[in-house]
């Protein structure tokens, strides 16, 4: 941390270019030098964000929120503090030049939303803060968090105002996470960060009640046999071209063992490789194959088309094209829930598995953040709820998918955890293939930024609604 009066006359001291990372933070006092070191046992503390607030005396506290070698540009900084303190904002932050294996290129980040409460929202590798509401967490904080302090934090400024995004390239900053984006998506359901994604449910069922918009027990139940339906449940699996994982995936359904009438409908949206061609030839064994009339639909589309079909059964099931259920179990594990709990949905859990499925880090994504007491609003905290995604068709029909290709599940995830209960399964049943053809397996920070910023704006949405309710 960097305490900036120096920066109210344009003076600069030559330690603002210092790496500020790890557990030694660095209080700038004055233009003179440095005015003193803190020590915590964790960089991101309740103990350490009190302890900046109580020894902090300049009016604005940098505060690193990323570990690794940050530079600054002095002039845009200064710019940058000029706009601050005119707005009535409590935080700013802004784009960044990522330095990656020695080589630089922008990385812009995206504007807060209502909604932008999960807990990994990117605000480049620092932040701005004004320091007399700093001074006043000290009043708001009750909990005493090891991994969620700064959370809690940006979300108790964020009650005040929505932070200022300054729009420049202010810092600079030494990436040190090299992974592709496929492979970090998941470590937040990652069974060794269970202690961090705790606190971190605590912090934001916190931040939701002081908004009113907490949802509480008992959720509504449904009348599962308000209807009459061929068959009791259809797999859903929206398609194209995969022609070499969709035999796969169609096996794992024809395979099933139930006490209950299944089908399985694909909607192939307009594949140009082999996989219409797949599919036909399993027509003999029930299933259906759908091209949809229209040219302009996403997977939320696709899901339209399906659940909508005349032969669709009464729950509808999700199968993604590469995926595979676990074994033949999976379909019928699926509706004993929605029966044994007359809920609206049913989420299940998913083994990781590489092309050849064999398995992979981080192995089983239980979700286990979903509690029946609070999972509907730690929903809003993360970026996905677990696979495969089941739905009451009467009910989803109501409701529809938008036509999206990315978060169209979490869409319709919400709206109806807000009022009707939720089923969750603990024990895979489904195989989750990660290879170089997933969707998501190496996001640009465009396209990522693109996906944030939607679900940010889902988020914003729903909070809107349980306002209301």
């Amino acid at each position: 941390m960097i305490e900036l009066d120096s920066f109210i006359n344009g003076s600069v001291t030559p330690q603002l270019n210092e790496v500020i990372s790890g557990l030694v933070h660095h209080i700038l006092a004055d233009s003179e030098g440095l005015d003193n070191e803190l020590i915590a046992s964790h960089p991101f503390s309740t103990e350490t964000i009190l302890l900046l607030a109580q020894k902090a005396s300049a009016p604005f506290v940098l505060l690193q929120v990323k570990p690794g070698k940050l530079t600054i540009d002095i002039e845009k900084l200064k710019t940058m503090i000029a706009c601050f303190t005119k707005s009535k904002t409590v935080m700013a932050y802004a784009h960044y030049i990522e330095n990656r294996n020695g080589e630089q290129f922008p990385h812009p980040v995206i504007n807060y939303q209502t909604g932008s409460v999960r807990d990994d929202f990117d605000f480049g590798p620092a932040i701005l803060i004004k320091t007399s509401v700093l001074k006043s967490f000290l009043e708001e904080q009750s909990e005493n968090y090891l991994h969620a302090g700064w959370y809690s934090l940006r979300l108790f400024l964020s009650r005040i105002e929505l932070p200022l995004l300054f729009d420049d390239m202010v810092f600079g900053f030494e990436e040190q996470d090299l992974r592709m984006s496929g492979q970090k998506q998941f470590d937040y359901v990652d069974p060794r960060n269970r202690q961090r994604q705790i606190e971190m449910e605590q912090a934001v069922t916190s931040h939701l009640e002081a908004l009113n918009v907490l949802v509480r027990p008992p959720f509504k139940t449904v009348n599962l046999n308000q209807a009459n339906f061929k068959f009791e449940a259809s797999v859903i699996i929206p398609v194209l071209n995969r022609q070499s994982t969709i035999t796969d995936a169609i096996n794992s359904i024809l395979i099933q063992q139930t006490n209950f009438a299944f089908n399985v409908i694909v909607i192939d949206n307009h594949s140009t490789d082999q996989t219409g061609a797949i599919v036909n030839s399993f027509a003999n064994k029930g299933v259906i194959r759908h091209v949809p009339l229209r040219n302009d639909l996403g997977i939320g589309g696709c899901w339209n088309e399906g659940v909508n079909h005349p032969e669709c059964g009464r729950f509808a099931i999700q199968l993604d094209s590469d995926d595979l259920y676990l074994n033949e179990h999976t379909l019928q594990i699926i509706v004993d829930k929605f029966r044994e709990e007359q809920c609206a949905m049913v989420i299940g859990s998913y083994q990781m598995v590489n092309f050849d499925l064999e398995e992979i880090p981080p192995g089983v994504i239980d979700h286990r953040e979903w509690t029946n007491h609070n999972g509907a609003n730690n929903a809003l905290r993360i970026n996905g709820l677990g696979a495969p995604r089941a739905f009451f068709t009467p009910l989803i029909r109501q409701i529809g998918f938008p036509n999206v290709s990315y978060g169209e599940d979490y869409a319709v995830a919400l709206a109806i955890s807000r009022t009707y209960k939720v089923g969750r399964i603990y024990n895979p049943v489904y195989l989750c293939r990660r290879w170089e053809h997933n969707t998501d397996s190496n996001l640009s920070i465009e396209k990522m930024n693109k996906h944030n910023s939607y679900k940010d704006g889902l988020r914003s949405e729903e909070m809107k609604e349980r306002v209301k309710g």
